[in-house]
């Protein structure tokens, strides 16, 4: 086979695999009202029908820290709404932050947590942090904050 050939034949498969790679679906399918949006184009709608997530706390200080230190914590949630609910996306305002969530639904009463694990190596002094949680409710985000007062070791 000439070079062409090959080139063209690893195009295809590249193309071919990549139309059945939808992270959503990896062998599990939800049910179609997970996704249902009672919104009219007018505004009007059921709210009550939507998901909610509730956090039992949107922000929480670590206090004093030392620099270098990696410090966790977890934002407790319940999905008191009618739905399932499902997190989309959580991000974070700095490297620095990282967060890990639930990515199956939650269903209505279900408990599940977003945790957050901050490495304060290279920050100094207050540090304030924001979490988004972007889900299937209205409205769609909501924030989250850490904070922590990090100190270098032997520096008064």
């Amino acid at each position: 086979m000439n070079f062409r050939m090959l080139t063209f034949l690893g195009f295809l498969i590249i193309l071919l695999s990549s139309c059945n790679s939808n992270p959503m679906n990896k062998g599990q399918l939800l049910d179609s009202d997970v996704v249902a949006n009672p919104n009219s184009a007018s505004g009007d709608g059921n709210h009550d029908l939507l998901p909610v997530i509730t956090f039992e706390e949107n922000e929480h200080n670590f206090g004093q820290i030392i620099e270098g230190e990696t410090v966790s914590f977890s934002f407790k949630f319940t999905n008191t709404g009618k739905r399932d609910l499902l997190i989309a996306e959580v991000s974070t305002s700095c490297g620095c932050t990282v967060p890990s969530y639930p990515k199956s639904a939650i269903s209505p009463g279900e408990s599940g947590e977003v945790k957050i694990a901050f490495n304060s190596q290279n920050r100094k002094g207050y540090q304030t942090k924001t979490i988004v949680v972007v889900a299937n409710t209205q409205p769609n985000v909501t924030q989250l904050k850490i904070k922590a007062q990090v100190v270098t070791p032997g520096a008064e």
